[in-house]
């Protein structure tokens, strides 16, 4: 790769979405926003090769789309009739970027985000808008990440981008009493990705780095735009603790690692630091939100010693802010340490009734754990066996029948290695 090429592909991965954001301010048009900015780094190519690298990549982009934008609008007369945005007078009225001028300094990326999120679209819809407007991402890619055709999911993007306009979605950022509500569906895309990513839903790889990346790119924008927002830095955090363990996850013959049995030198300490500092900022701002004590769990469970007792408190706040099935079920780990394994496990069974958490692998797996540490191998081996049938990701797997044999001193392998569908986490 030229030096020109790794310019054009950091900027895409850096700014394609201030630059389409900006563009859309002029065309009103996703469509034609998106054909303006594809162009515009298709010149940038061809012209900093000869020209060289301007000071600015960021602001020649910006430049170029909108003028190709202008040019295009100016040429097709009828260009209102195509799926217009409600657009604010403030925005239409927004000059050229300057050379010197910061994300933070303009609304558009964020108003993109919130577009792209905005809760009258589906949450695949939002995720895949996203994932093509916000990080650029190729339709035939995404189309891989939720397992569908390229025709499907260029389909699904087009029904989202017309519902944005039919629905007169207005492109802004929310104002201060939606804000909240909105903010939280815009974290929930952010992390709906991220989980996708850290542990594929199925096939024979337990990292989709792509979506991680992806999701930690969003996670970093949201950040730079709101970093007054103790809970977009939580889910920065929570994000940059539980992927700094990346290096670690597996072993050298791509088998998973627990996280106890992980060889901690591998684990991104500059990462852990960064949002050990975003926890510690975010708990003196106030109470904590929901993803700030997920931050705050998953730094303690990198801490040596493990702090079982304060793990627990936190997850009791987390648990009163946000009841989730998936909370108290997690919740049973530290239980375990602090109560004995007897009383996790009845918690277990009480949660084993709640039928939000049928087919989910990891009831059964922890259970499977509880059972073993009391004595009670042989149910821990079936418990084992259900995770087993019910995961579908090959390393997951793989991870159950090493346990399965463990717990029976026996080899073993499943009679039918079926595929079923995982649950999101």
């Amino acid at each position: 790769m030229t030096d020109v090429e790794s310019a054009v592909a950091d900027a895409h991965r850096r700014e394609w979405a201030r630059v389409l954001a900006a563009t859309v301010r002029v065309t009103r048009d996703l469509d034609l926003a998106e054909e303006c900015v594809q162009e515009a780094y298709a010149a940038a190519l061809r012209q900093w090769a000869q020209a060289g690298l301007p000071d600015n990549p960021a602001a020649w982009l910006t430049t170029t789309a909108r003028r190709r934008a202008v040019d295009a609008i100016r040429r097709e007369q009828t260009a209102r009739a195509r799926l217009p945005l409600l657009i604010t007078s403030e925005l239409l009225a927004a000059s050229e970027p300057s050379e010197s001028c910061t994300a933070a300094e303009h609304p558009d990326a964020l108003a993109l985000i919130f577009t792209c999120c905005h809760p009258a679209l589906s949450q695949d819809a939002q995720t895949a808008l996203t994932l093509r407007l916000v990080c650029g991402v190729a339709t035939a890619d995404i189309a891989r990440s939720f397992l569908v055709s390229e025709a499907t999911m260029a389909a699904r993007i087009t029904r989202a981008k017309k519902k944005i306009a039919t629905a007169r979605i207005p492109y802004r950022v929310p104002g201060p009493a939606e804000l909240p509500g909105r903010l939280r569906s815009v974290l929930a895309v952010i992390h709906l990705l991220f989980t996708a990513g850290h542990t594929a839903p199925s096939g024979p790889a337990l990292l989709r780095a792509d979506l991680v990346d992806q999701a930690m790119a969003l996670a970093e924008l949201l950040s730079e735009l709101m970093p007054a927002d103790t809970e977009v830095r939580g889910l920065h955090a929570l994000l940059l603790v539980t992927d700094a363990r990346r290096a670690a996850r597996l072993d050298g013959n791509g088998r998973l690692v627990r996280l106890g049995d992980q060889d901690r030198s591998r684990w991104d300490m500059t990462a852990l630091a960064r949002a050990h500092d975003l926890i510690v900022g975010c708990l003196r701002a106030g109470p904590p939100g929901r993803y700030v004590l997920q931050a705050a769990i998953a730094s303690l469970y990198t801490q040596d010693p493990t702090d079982w007792t304060q793990l627990l408190t936190l997850y009791d706040r987390l648990l009163a802010l946000w009841p989730s099935p998936v909370v108290a079920l997690n919740r049973t780990v530290p239980l375990a340490m602090v109560a004995g394994p007897a009383a996790a496990l009845t918690e277990v069974g009480r949660l084993e009734q709640d039928s939000r958490l049928a087919g989910y692998q990891y009831l059964p797996a922890i259970k499977a754990d509880l059972l073993a540490r009391l004595g009670r191998t042989a149910e821990a081996a079936d418990a084992c066996r259900l995770a087993f049938t019910l995961a579908a990701n090959e390393a997951e797997r793989a991870f159950l029948a090493d346990q399965i044999a463990d717990y029976t001193q026996l080899s073993w392998q499943p009679d039918q290695p079926e595929q079923p569908e995982q649950p999101d986490p």
